[in-house]
């Protein structure tokens, strides 16, 4: 099962016949809100939007690990993240969609990232965060509808809820990344830890304020306008992922904590062995 997680604008998917609002508890607390279980075009899918049904929740008050766990209790094996983000290159003009590789992480500490810790020691390779069969997946579904998107983009996750400062955009600029957001750290290496499959699609809303034009320089009103304008794009492309199956691509998310847990068993409390046990599952 697919699982989106819904970004700014998107908080229901237009078409899904929901079959229930489920209310999921998980050991980190509470999701941003019921997991949404509906069927849309013939297969199941989960939707959970990741700031609150209102949009009450900022980007360092979520509760990533209870939203990827609530996700996975209810199904879902391939995450799909919609998310608003600045451009930080010409390429990536105002209104394209983008599904970054990689992702640098330009938060604070504020955001807790691990489900390791209290008592588990592990650790995960991220060398390629995002699932490379999904991403076939999303590019086959776009070039179905022939919508373009760009691909093997770097997105860089800062701490917000402020905007960026010029010399911040600047910084992430000559680090290499293509997009800048607030929300895609630590949603994607939660992702993998549970051993899911995680793919960004990101819709490019501004050139963030490296621009010498001050016109150009990312406000909260171009953000909404042209995120609205991008979100029939996004559910086409959905729909046709949705529509797609398996992919016949294979990938190594599903594995990802092998070998990876250093805590000897005998260490480990009972509550820890269930947390595991889920984790791999």
């Amino acid at each position: 099962m697919i699982g989106i997680i819904g970004g700014t604008g998107l908080y229901s998917i237009d078409g899904l016949q929901i079959e229930e609002n489920r209310t999921i508890e998980t050991p980190f607390g509470n999701p941003s809100a019921p997991v949404v279980i509906g069927e849309l075009s013939g297969r199941k899918i989960a939707f959970l939007p990741r700031h609150g049904v209102h949009h009450q929740i900022l980007p360092s008050e979520i509760n990533y690990r209870a939203n990827l766990w609530a996700l996975k209790t209810a199904g879902a094996r391939k995450i799909v993240s919609i998310s608003a983000t600045g451009s930080l290159v010409e390429e990536i003009a105002p209104g394209d969609l983008a599904v970054p590789n990689q992702y640098l992480d330009w938060t604070r500490g504020k955001r807790v990232s691990s489900y390791f810790g209290n008592g588990i020691v592990g650790h995960i390779s991220t060398a390629e965060p995002a699932c490379p069969a999904l991403t076939q997946q999303i590019k086959e579904s776009a070039e179905r509808i022939g919508t373009q998107i760009h691909f093997q983009k770097a997105y860089a996750c800062v701490e917000g809820p402020r905007l960026g400062t010029r010399v911040e955009s600047f910084t992430l600029r000559n680090a290499g990344c293509h997009l800048v957001g607030m929300t895609n750290v630590p949603e994607v290496f939660l992702a993998r830890e549970l051993q899911l499959c995680y793919c960004t699609i990101a819709v490019a809303t501004d050139y963030d304020c490296w621009k010498d034009d001050p016109s150009q320089h990312v406000t909260l009103e171009k953000v909404m306008e042209l995120y609205g304008k991008s979100l029939d794009r996004i559910r086409s492309i959905l729909t046709q992922l949705i529509q797609s199956g398996e992919p016949q691509k294979k990938c190594q998310c599903g594995k990802s904590l092998e070998n990876a847990v250093l805590t000897h068993a005998s260490a480990l409390s009972n509550e820890h062995k269930k947390i595991l046990a889920f984790m791999k599952s």
